[in-house]
């Protein structure tokens, strides 16, 4: 019914409207899916006792010692970080690429180009252990 007020012309501008929104998602999930996705060394065993030394070089200045945020970052021990919404390469990537705002009003995350795949998927392994230690899965 909604169509019949609609002249041809408004149903032809709305039609293009949705084929460009689709062809930018599109376009942004294919230039997604060239990022290079940083890869641990293959037999990498990762070591939650060295990724807390790591993270606590690294990361708690932002991400608090304890996981639980600061000022200048969010916490770690959040259910948003849960493996089913950021998986470890989530992880790898925001390490290597930074990650711009979008669960939380901190800013940007910039790049730690100090951190190797390895020492991200060590850190990576601590955070998980703490998160199940909370019920985060």
């Amino acid at each position: 019914m909604m169509n019949e007020l609609k002249s041809p012309r408004q149903r032809g501008r709305t039609w293009r409207l949705v084929l460009a929104g689709a062809c930018l998602i599109v376009l942004m999930d294919a230039q997604a899916q060239t990022m290079q996705i940083p890869k641990p060394s293959a037999g990498l065993m990762p070591n939650p006792a060295r990724g807390r030394t790591l993270y606590g070089t690294n990361c708690a200045s932002c991400h608090g010692a304890d996981l639980k945020g600061s000022d200048k970052g969010p916490p770690m021990l959040h259910k948003v970080y849960e493996t089913s919404h950021h998986s470890d390469a989530a992880f790898q990537l925001a390490v290597k690429n930074g990650v711009r705002a979008h669960h939380w009003n901190f800013g940007p995350m910039v790049p730690v180009p100090a951190l190797t795949p390895d020492d991200v998927a060590h850190v990576t392994a601590y955070i998980r252990a703490e998160q199940r230690k909370v019920g985060i899965n």
